[in-house]
């Protein structure tokens, strides 16, 4: 953990709550690029995000320092979005829908970047809706190694599984992404 972390925890730890804002400020935006790849909307990502900080603030105490802080931070709003996509989940009515009873499922590629107003090209679109068709353990090895740049012993100690499991879904999930895209034009 790196010592300017390690400070501000400490005075958090000794009182000075106000100095947990400092850590809130450099990590929001990272922990939000990375909230909106795991659910379905910048609404969700946002709080996802701010459950996260608050769950971190109240179990700052038991923070051991043993990894990055950020790590720690990630697995809270990781935990936080599978509970949310769990929520949601148990409350889609099958009946809404399309006027043929189909459910068509949720594009989270039109969430990917915040700026709605900026325009996409089309291998951006194909890679994203890509990444959305991934099995949900290889999505999240990618977007963990690949999009957010996590070191292998950090994505296993955020998902609680060996080196040896990430490096094998991760390199299913590449041969997996690969073949959806198919050949490069």
């Amino acid at each position: 953990m790196n010592d300017d972390d390690r400070r501000i925890i400490a005075e958090c730890l000794n009182g000075r709550r106000e100095a947990f804002g400092e850590l809130v400020t450099r990590y929001q935006a990272r922990l939000y690029n990375a909230a909106i790849r795991l659910v379905d909307g910048p609404e969700d990502a946002a709080d996802v995000v701010q459950d996260a900080f608050l769950s971190a603030f109240q179990s700052l105490h038991s923070f051991k320092g043993d990894a990055e802080f950020f790590t720690w931070l990630y697995r809270i709003a990781f935990n936080t979005a599978i509970s949310l996509k769990r929520k949601k989940r148990a409350a889609v009515s099958l009946d809404a829908g399309r006027a043929d009873g189909r459910i068509d499922p949720d594009d989270p590629s039109e969430y990917v970047k915040p700026g709605a107003g900026l325009e996409r090209t089309e291998d951006e679109r194909r890679l994203h809706e890509a990444i959305a068709r991934l099995s949900h353990e290889h999505r999240e090895v990618l977007v963990l190694k690949d999009l957010d740049g996590l070191k292998y012993e950090d994505i296993a100690e955020v998902l609680g599984v060996p080196i040896g499991t990430i490096r094998s879904r991760l390199h299913r999930a590449r041969l997996e992404l690969r073949e959806l895209l198919g050949p490069a034009d």
